[in-house]
This record gives C-alpha cells, sequence and structure tokens, in this order.
C-alpha cells in the first residue's frame, strides 16, 4: 500500500487519534490505519486484506463503531466526503465519508431534506446501510428504502454499482444489512420536499410520566405519519445553560417533529399535552428541517413492542423520579416504515409499533419487559454483535446469510456487526 502521510503505524505521530472511533466503547489497535483518498485507494486497502488474511475494517465518522479493528487494516473514509444534490430529480450522491450537516447544508438552501437521523454529526453512510431512522421516517421510511443505488468494492476487488436492476440482490442487502457485503464507495439517494417543520423538546414535570405514557400509548396510533413524537424519562444536567425549572431535576421530556403546519400540531398534540400538565419548559416552535437534531439514548436496552400494557408502564416508570433512575424513552414506530415498497430491504422489524430504550437498566427490568416485547433489535443501535440476528425477521437472515455467501464467502468484512455467510457457524451458533 502506497498512501503516504495517509497511511498510520502504531509508534507513529497520528496513529492514535486515527485509529479511535468517536464512542470510546472499543480501544481498537490495528496494524495499520489507511487514509483513502478515492476508489482506487478502497479497492487496494480491501485487496491487501485479503490476500495477506488480516482483519479489515470501515470507519467513516466512527459513530457506533461496536468491534474493535485489531492486528488489521482499518480503513478510514473521512476525507472522501464529496456531496452533489440534484435538485431536479430530487437526489443526493454522496461519498462514503460523507455526514449528515453536509447533506443538510446543500439540500436545505433548495427546499430539500434527506432521512437524516438524530444528530448531524453521523455518518451517511453508516447510518443508511444500518437502516437509518429518523424524525422523517414515519412519513418517507427509513433512510435504507430512499437508498437508490450504490457504487462498492467487494471483498474480492470488484468494483461494481448495485441499484435495482444491477446486482439487485446485493442492493437489497445493503439496505438495512450493514456493512457486512462490500465497501460503499458512494451512495445515491432521495430527497423530500421538505424545508420548515414544526417541533423541539418540551419538559413536564416527572410525576406525570405514568399519565404521559398511558396516554401517549393510546394517542399515537391516531396521528397522521407527518407527526414524529418520543417520550423520554430523564434527569437534565445541573447546567447554567438548562432552565431553572429544569435544572438537576428529573423530568419528562416530550420530543416532536411534525412536517406540516404548526396549528395542525398543536391541534393534533393536545390530547397528550392535557395529560403532561402544564410545560416546565415549553421547547414547540417553527424550525427549519436542517436545525431540528433533538440527540438520542444512548442504548443499553433496547426491544420493539406492538403496545405498551400498564405492566410495561409501570415497570418504566418505577422509581422514575429517583436520583439513580435510568433514562428510559419510548419512541413511535410505523407510519411509511411498516408499509414499504415492493422489494423493500431487511430494515427493521417493520411491525413495531413502539420500540423502548434505555440507557442504564436497573436489576430485573429487561426480564420483566421480555414478555411484552419483540426480544429484537435495530441494526443501528445494537451494541453486542452477539445479537445482530435480532435486528432482523427469520426469512430476512437467511437471505442475507446467502447473499452474503454470494459475494464474501470467505467473510473478508467480518469486523462489524457480522452476519456470516451461509453454511458457516456465526460466532457463539451452530451452522444452519
Amino acid at each position: 500500500m502506497v498512501l503516504g502521510d495517509r497511511l498510520h503505524l502504531p509508534g507513529e505521530p497520528g496513529y492514535d487519534q486515527a485509529r479511535r472511533p468517536l464512542m470510546p466503547v472499543i480501544d481498537p489497535q490495528p496494524a495499520m490505519v489507511a487514509e483513502a483518498a478515492g476508489v482506487d485507494d478502497v479497492r487496494t486497502a480491501v485487496v491487501t486484506a485479503r490476500e495477506h488474511g488480516l482483519p479489515f475494517a470501515v470507519q467513516a465518522t466512527g459513530h457506533g463503531t461496536r468491534v474493535p479493528s485489531d492486528g488489521g487494516i482499518l480503513l478510514k473514509t473521512g476525507r472522501m466526503a464529496s456531496v452533489l444534490v440534484d435538485p431536479a430529480r430530487r437526489i443526493a450522491r454522496v461519498g462514503p465519508g460523507a455526514r449528515w450537516e453536509q447533506v443538510l447544508a446543500a439540500a436545505a438552501p433548495l427546499g430539500l431534506a434527506p432521512l437524516s437521523g438524530s444528530a448531524p454529526s453521523v455518518g451517511v453512510t453508516g447510518y443508511s446501510l444500518g437502516g437509518g431512522v429518523g424524525w422523517l421516517s414515519r412519513k418517507h421510511g427509513f433512510a435504507a428504502d430512499s437508498m437508490l443505488r450504490a457504487d462498492v468494492v467487494l471483498a474480492d476487488g470488484r468494483r461494481v454499482t448495485a441499484d435495482s436492476h444491477r446486482h439487485s440482490d446485493l442492493f437489497w442487502a445493503l439496505r438495512g444489512g450493514g456493512g457486512n457485503f462490500a465497501v460503499v464507495t458512494a451512495l445515491e439517494f432521495r430527497l423530500y420536499p421538505v424545508f420548515q417543520v414544526y417541533g423541539g423538546i418540551s419538559y413536564f414535570a416527572i410525576e406525570r410520566a405514568a399519565d404521559i405514557l398511558a396516554r401517549y400509548r393510546v394517542w399515537a396510533e391516531t396521528v397522521p405519519d407527518e407527526m414524529s413524537t418520543a417520550v423520554v424519562l430523564t434527569r437534565m444536567p445541573g447546567t447554567d445553560d438548562i432552565p431553572e425549572p429544569l435544572r438537576g431535576h428529573r423530568a419528562v421530556a416530550i420530543k416532536v417533529l411534525h412536517a406540516g403546519l404548526a396549528r395542525e400540531a398543536d391541534r393534533l398534540l393536545r390530547p397528550l399535552r392535557s395529560a403532561a400538565g402544564p410545560a416546565l419548559h415549553d421547547g414547540y416552535q417553527v424550525m427549519r428541517y436542517a436545525d431540528a437534531a433533538m440527540g438520542g439514548t444512548p442504548s443499553r436496552y433496547f426491544d420493539y413492542f406492538a403496545t405498551l400494557p400498564d405492566s410495561v408502564v409501570d415497570q418504566l416508570v418505577e422509581g422514575s423520579g429517583d436520583d439513580a433512575a435510568p433514562t428510559v424513552e419510548v419512541r413511535h414506530w410505523a407510519g411509511a416504515m411498516a408499509r414499504p415498497a415492493s422489494g423493500a430491504g431487511p430494515a427493521g422489524h417493520r411491525e413495531a409499533a413502539f420500540s423502548v430504550i434505555v440507557d442504564a437498566p436497573r436489576p430485573g427490568l429487561a426480564d420483566a419487559l421480555r414478555p411484552h416485547g419483540f426480544g429484537a433489535s435495530f441494526l443501528n443501535f445494537l451494541g453486542d454483535p452477539a445479537r445482530v440476528e435480532t435486528a432482523f425477521t427469520p426469512a430476512n437472515y437467511r437471505r442475507l446469510r446467502e447473499i452474503k455467501a454470494a459475494y464474501d464467502p470467505g467473510n473478508v468484512l467480518h469486523v462489524n456487526l457480522n452476519i456470516a455467510p451461509a453454511g458457516v457457524a456465526p460466532a457463539g451458533h451452530h451452522a444452519s
């Protein structure tokens, strides 16, 4: 590999900075870190890893990296961050290192929006390959559902284009199956005519948590796809930038994004707000979609639910006012995510109505919730590589393994949330 100052080896200046993911959940120790400036660099890195039997990993922003790239080649794609927007066709084409903030900046002046996530700093490619759920997903589906084309380098070094006509099986797998099947060098996806939205975060007394969730589970079934919401039981920081009524206290946050008129959003929210009582801080307003990032909750526990019975609500709010209580986020899914077009990829469990995320579950919480949940996960939120199978329906997982066997039978691309090729036993499992 000839990459000059874009190749970092252990002990050299820049190595420690280049090897680290954004989230310090792991401490990778690769044999080398290669910063790709173009497709030829990507191909060279893949072929080198394959020929020498080295572990191979790809990292754009590093967000969500869960498996350390020890002893192998860590390919960084941050320099390949081009963003091109075609306003007439409402399509964006991006390099593998692009972040959502770059796409938002390019699309917003044209009155367009991507199906981005909760944080603009997240990389487009990893988010999209993992399914991609954001504040416009109830209206327009998963980000993976809006993918139109992917230029990739395969595990054997071939450069191919995958879309609905070429390598259509690979294209299906890329739309939710993660980075298991190829290294993406460019993505194309749809944009939508969304510029201004109504939303934000309002905060309410933690004592109303049970009433809010009891109303929320019924209310959510009545709202149109333009309305996306989440209810969060959390502790606010004690810093000066937090409004005084909330500073250092537990509260219920209701996150809202409505892709429609403010007056219609106010009307739709009225029943939920009546259960919540007076706001401790009202943060709802008209804003640009590009400014609507509302963050997320770190996931130590995740599951889907078809509904939220009293026993689930009781478990989620138990001890919610205590200082040591965890952050709990209940999010409404359904909408367009549950109505995929023909041929849509394997992203998510589309029949789910709600998800529950807990950042630090108290002992026994998972066991108490288990009888009511799906026992499933979403690839973008998954922290345990041993649970990859739970991110897919059984039929989709079988098909993903068959496609993996066709495009990467040697499992070269395995330093990720790995899907083993058909006929090869996944870690901790027997071959099937």
